[in-house]
């Protein structure tokens, strides 16, 4: 399994739409549906982003593992926290 479909099911698991994501991520809706789609090579900022945004490892959206593990340090939580 290539990580563009990761990005898919993640998203669906989440029960979120393209236009969903695109809204909580701000960016426009056909950059990510190429990363979806696998068009586009996503940048790994915008890996990290949705790591951090669905608590999983960076591995399991690359599919080197399939344990979608939570972050062991959420930034998104620290951030919360100041």
């Amino acid at each position: 399994m290539n990580y563009y479909q990761r990005i898919r099911d993640l998203r669906e698991d989440h029960d979120l739409t393209q236009n969903d994501i695109v809204a909580i991520l701000k960016m426009h809706k056909t950059t990510y549906t190429n990363y979806e789609q696998g068009k586009r090579e996503p940048p790994f900022e915008f890996i990290i982003r949705l790591a951090i945004f669905y608590n999983v490892s960076i591995d399991y959206i690359a599919g080197l593992t399939k344990t979608p593990k939570p972050l062991t340090q959420n930034p998104a939580k620290n951030q919360k926290s100041r």
